[in-house]
């Protein structure tokens, strides 16, 4: 036994519609790779050649908990991750999310599921108590999320009884994974959480997997409870302590936390990154939000499981065009369909969010190619005939909805909105408006010109993704907790900076814990976190030695795929060559070419790619074997 795991993974055959149970790993991978992000990563290198189509049956889907998953007391330990190969980015992909599916993954019996092959029909998971089956879905296909996960409800309820019913945690694609739509979402239940990047949600189409769905009642154990309570009043403590997660967060939600610091150093990007001027910030607030749409009483019901920073909100609106309600919105809803499309009407926003939630659309993925499309009409890139009567204009509230279900039905001009920013662009001879790193995953709403480090981080993430912890020590620690020691716009030292916030990332999400309690926590207090739960004496420079290992893995599979990375690692020429014209961040570009030798130094790696000696330090021969079998160490 290894405390704080169930000791079990779930292997599911689709294409032969068996399932079967798995020991863990030896305990000394777990303490490489504790869960999550880390043995996601394994299990991928391990079994997914870097060759295959992400759509085909091929890949793999590792659905992981971690060692503090389910562990009452550790702020924020109810997160749950996929892992899988990205059809946006044909690298490796890892996304977490919050909500409660994770805990009650770990309390149904099992630590990891691992998902392969493809089944003839549409089918569901269905995992209780450490028992599992594939059940039927030909019902649930077409469906949206918010009637799948109440049909699968009722459907169990003869099972674990009608009452209990309610506590079934699913996941689920809408109609949009079922269509293979590249910037689809995996939704829990109503849009508690989603994983909505890396298209993920077309993965579980292309194996015809509509939903997992999780109850049980089992618990994790801890290997010293007396250290644990020591370990979480601590950690409680410091949450109580900062700023952000005592007050900022949980008064106004990523909405308002995120937008101040941005809005106040002019980092919100407008109209596809083309500006950062915008008729009136303040129309999109969290402070508006949560004046007058605010649902607070649902609201208590959204909070993510184990969480005491409670930055989730539940919203609705009685207006006549944009009437809706549901969880949300997160900062990312605000932007993407307010911000970055000039759209200042609030209560479209909020229908745009919950829509793209009930259909299973990724609201960045979304929100960032309606504003590529909207730049492409306006620079006279599309053909008028493509455009069907639609009349195109920013700021037009309507035409969003409309574009949202054409994505999602896969309707006209939609179709091709629905394959994402890069292809989108790309299929109109206009790549160079596409706001994507080069592994073409679409850029969030914070604009590098206004962080070195965030620049840094994004062109050289190995998912493509971003993280709002690359904006921490130079946003929004400053902003909130008064540390102004490191200048932004200055190159230098932010190699060293970002290799270690990249690494405890890493970490971070592979134990699993939500980033937001980076804002409160540091690698020390992880690491007793971890060493009470498991019994294992991990100091913090051996937990950022786990986040670097994790971190050059997921390198060497996607050297594997590309072979040169060095070539990746870096931005669209907008963000290089054409600097704001106004704001606090006017007059600057991202200088990545001055950043990369100093992080390519800090890392260990010679243009890219890390080195056999880096690799070995690391317990990673394996890897530098396989490199040097393929002619691609450095």
């Amino acid at each position: 036994m290894v405390y704080g795991y169930m000791g079990k993974i779930l292997r599911v055959n689709l294409t032969e519609e068996k399932v079967s149970i798995e020991p863990l790993p030896s305990e000394d991978i777990l303490r490489k790779w504790l869960g999550g992000r880390g043995i996601g990563t394994y299990y991928i290198i391990k079994e997914v050649p870097p060759n295959i189509d992400p759509l085909s049956p091929e890949n793999k889907l590792i659905i992981a908990t971690g060692p503090v998953t389910g562990i009452a007391g550790i702020p924020t330990a109810g997160r749950w991750s996929i892992i899988t190969k990205s059809p946006i980015t044909n690298t490796i992909y890892e996304g977490n999310a919050g909500g409660k599916f994770g805990a009650e993954l770990k309390f149904s019996g099992f630590d990891f599921i691992i998902i392969e092959g493809k089944a003839n029909r549409p089918v569901y998971l269905w995992i209780y108590n450490g028992k599992a089956e594939i059940r039927d879905a030909k019902h649930l296909w077409g469906k949206t999320v918010y009637q799948t996960v109440d049909l699968i409800r009722e459907e169990l309820s003869s099972i674990v009884g009608k009452d209990d019913a309610k506590n079934i945690k699913v996941i689920s694609i809408g109609p949009a994974g079922e269509k293979l739509i590249k910037i689809a979402a995996v939704m829990e239940d109503k849009g508690k959480g989603a994983v909505g990047r890396g298209g993920i949600a077309a993965v579980f189409g292309s194996k015809n997997l509509k939903a997992i769905a999780v109850r049980g009642n089992l618990k994790p154990q801890i290997a010293n409870p007396e250290k644990f309570r020591e370990v979480i009043l601590k950690s409680s403590q410091f949450v109580r302590n900062s700023a952000i997660t005592s007050t900022i967060l949980p008064k106004y939600g990523t909405a308002g936390f995120l937008a101040k610091a941005l809005g106040e150093k002019g980092m919100i990007p407008v109209k596809n990154y083309q500006t950062n001027v915008f008729p009136d910030f303040s129309k999109l607030s969290g402070e508006t939000i949560v004046k007058e749409y605010l649902d607070q009483e649902k609201t208590r019901e959204s909070i993510c499981w184990g969480c005491p920073i409670t930055c989730k909100k539940y919203t609705k609106v009685d207006k006549p065009l944009f009437g809706t309600e549901g969880d949300g919105p997160e900062y990312m809803g605000i932007w993407g369909f307010g911000y970055n499309l000039n759209n200042d009407n609030l209560p479209s926003v909020l229908r745009a969010y919950h829509l793209c939630n009930e259909l299973g659309l990724d609201i960045v993925g979304t929100g960032h190619v309606i504003g590529t499309f909207i730049e492409l009409v306006e620079k006279g890139k599309i053909p008028k005939e493509k455009l069907e009567g639609l009349k195109v204009s920013w700021g037009d509230p309507e035409l969003i909805i409309e574009l949202i279900y054409r994505i999602a039905n896969r309707i006209g001009i939609g179709d091709d909105l629905s394959e994402g920013t890069k292809e989108f662009a790309k299929k109109y001879n206009s790549e160079e408006y596409a706001m994507v790193n080069k592994r073409g995953m679409p850029l969030f709403g914070f604009d590098p010109r206004g962080a070195q480090g965030y620049g840094l981080w994004y062109a050289t993430s190995n998912t493509g993704d971003y993280d709002q912890l690359g904006l921490f020590k130079e946003v929004t620690e400053p902003t909130y907790l008064g540390n102004n020691s490191i200048n932004r716009f200055e190159t230098k030292g932010k190699g060293e900076l970002i290799k270690k916030e990249q690494d405890l990332a890493a970490v971070i999400d592979s134990m699993i814990v939500c980033r937001f309690s980076r804002y409160a926590l540091n690698e020390e207090i992880y690491a007793e976190q971890l060493s009470s739960i498991t019994g294992w004496d991990v100091g913090s420079q051996e937990l950022l030695k786990i986040g670097e290992r994790i971190w050059n893995a997921e390198r060497v599979y996607n050297i594997l795929v590309f072979g040169d990375s060095s070539e990746y690692d870096n931005l669209p020429k907008r963000f290089l060559e054409e600097p704001f014209k106004e704001g606090p961040s006017a007059g600057h570009v991202v200088k990545i070419s001055e950043m990369l030798p100093e992080y390519y130094k800090v890392r260990g790696w010679v243009n890219g790619r890390p080195t056999r000696e880096k690799l070995e330090e690391l317990d990673l021969k394996w890897l530098a074997d396989i490199l040097e079998e393929n002619r691609l160490l450095p």
